[in-house]
């Protein structure tokens, strides 16, 4: 996916982010999380700026819920 460093990131993008990870890769969202934090922010929360960390968060957060409630 290519990113734009010109602006914050919204939640929408990481949601398709993070849900792309775990099924192309078959893991869990924990992982897609852990993933997510070595290929796209390098292990740096401010590489994009904290509001597109945050907004990475809650995309995480979402989905966490969304999955545990479908269980």
């Amino acid at each position: 996916m290519t990113v734009n460093h010109a602006g914050t990131l919204k939640k929408d993008y990481f949601l398709s982010y993070l849900n792309l990870i775990r099924l192309s890769r078959n893991c869990t969202i924990e992982q897609a999380k852990e993933i997510a934090m070595e290929i796209f922010f390098h292990y740096n929360i401010e590489e994009y700026g904290l509001q597109t960390y945050q907004q990475f968060l809650d995309a995480f957060q979402e989905l966490q819920m969304k999955i545990k409630k479908d269980l």
